[in-house]
């Protein structure tokens, strides 16, 4: 069976500064999550990833990791809130 991936196009799709706290909110929560479920499954921090000891040096809180890990977290959300917009939703407060 051959799988063709078919994402929604958001190649034309602006996200409005507006929804720049929200973006952050969620890129955030995304990490918020992603934390939770390693500690959850016995993972620790660590100063480098160690898969067999489970260690990760990026359960830390959001605000302090390193920019780079900010925008792993924020290039998702950002995906999703244009995938949504592309899909004819409006994100209102």
């Amino acid at each position: 069976m051959e799988y063709n991936p078919k994402p929604i196009d958001i190649s034309n799709i602006e996200i409005d500064n507006e929804l720049n706290d929200l973006l952050e909110c969620l890129a955030k929560n995304s990490h918020d999550m992603w934390a939770q479920r390693r500690i959850s499954d016995g993972w620790t921090l660590g100063d480098k990833r160690d898969d067999e000891r489970k260690r990760h040096p990026g359960l830390i809180p959001y605000e302090r990791l390193p920019e780079s890990e900010k925008e792993y977290d924020r290039i998702s959300v950002v995906s999703t809130l244009k995938a949504i917009i592309a899909l004819g939703y409006k994100i209102q407060k």
